[in-house]
């Protein structure tokens, strides 16, 4: 009798009584990748302008837009509905280009990240003879063709290092997926805390300060040149073009089906990073003010308990009424006061603690 157990449930099941099953979803939490299904935008759906000065600026939860030096290309990222028939998606990320340039500086490179703790990377051991390697898929379409760059960055060792690869987007306008692994790094070890380690960038378009070599999947020595390695489509060569991928998902060994995880689950895991309350967005609508209570007879004060976030986040919103002489985010708390004890409102209210 062979004794199988999933999560905590423990059953005897004959040795010959199930055969050519298949259990690739039941390792839980086995994608690195926070929300590589694009179903959470607390932020908002839509981002428009990015380029000219947006480097680092967050779009759909988890990922950020890059871009280095100063280009003068534009686009829009969205949240969207076309997602690959049957595989069980409903949200994309999309790339509408809106400002086309058609020939990049040496300097210049557009591209989407995410960031990963490094002490949710322990369990890959890199840094020892037992490395992990690692397997990056998703789906991608565009009718821009040809070859794209993607890489992972460390940055934690005092020599940084990076891995690149490519993939081809082979059909114009069709759902594609792809696949590509990484050795484990027996060199590099990441950071056992809460900062950044792990960088995973996906290449729009670069120049060729950032784009030398032929990228094979192994970990080097970091060097800008091996950013974009093997990077030859310019996404941003015209504003007929657009870009999708769904369906992220980065893990220790080979590629399995996608992991999808309940709309809590995966909303509570963007929330250690980014929080939104209310009806955010709406501006000083009624049912977007969060009012003060009383500090003092006339109340100037406000604490709210919020979802535990990485450490203490930054504050952002508006106001109306007093005038907020202080602000203070605690990772599970926010608390603002007006100093004079006036009574006021806040809306549009966000913290943020991304990496």
């Amino acid at each position: 009798m062979a004794i199988t157990r999933i999560g905590n449930i423990a059953s005897t099941i004959p040795d010959d009584s199930i055969q050519n099953a298949k259990f690739s979803n039941i390792v839980n939490f086995k994608n690195i990748i926070i929300n590589g299904d694009f179903s959470q935008a607390q932020r908002g759906t839509s981002f428009t302008g990015l380029g000219n000065g947006d480097n680092g600026t967050y779009t759909l939860d988890r990922y950020f837009f890059g871009e280095n030096s100063s280009p003068d290309g534009e686009c829009t990222i969205s949240q969207d509905t076309d997602v690959p028939t049957g595989q069980g998606f409903a949200s994309s990320l999309k790339v509408d280009i809106t400002t086309a340039e058609t020939a990049l500086a040496n300097d210049e490179m557009f591209y989407i990240a995410q960031k990963i703790e490094g002490q949710n990377l322990q369990y890959l051991k890199y840094g020892t003879s037992n490395a992990e390697s690692l397997t990056l898929s998703f789906w991608v379409k565009s009718n821009k063709t040809g070859t794209y760059a993607v890489s992972l960055y460390n940055q934690d060792p005092a020599t940084q290092r990076v891995a690149g690869s490519t993939y081809t987007i082979n059909a114009s306008n069709t759902w594609e997926k792809k696949t590509m692994t990484f050795t484990g790094d027996t060199t590099g070890a990441f950071d056992n805390d809460n900062g950044a380690s792990l960088w995973v960038n996906t290449i729009f378009a670069s120049g060729s300060d950032y784009n030398v070599g032929t990228p094979d999947g192994n970990w080097s020595n970091y060097a800008s040149t091996k950013f974009a390695s093997g990077q030859d489509v310019n996404l941003f060569d015209n504003t007929a073009n657009n870009f999708w991928i769904t369906g992220v998902q980065l893990e220790a060994g080979t590629a399995s089906d996608f992991e999808f995880l309940p709309v809590d689950v995966n909303l509570r895991r963007c929330q250690r990073y980014c929080n939104i309350f209310m009806d955010y967005g709406a501006g000083a609508t009624i049912g977007n003010r969060l009012y003060s209570s009383g500090y003092s007879a006339a109340g100037g004060f406000v604490r709210m308990s919020i979802p535990r976030m990485r450490t203490q986040p930054t504050l952002t919103y508006g106001i109306g009424g007093g005038t907020i002489d202080t602000d203070y985010g605690a990772p599970d708390i926010i608390q603002l006061y007006d100093a004079s004890d006036n009574a006021f409102y806040i809306y549009d209210v966000i913290a943020e603690d991304e990496l």
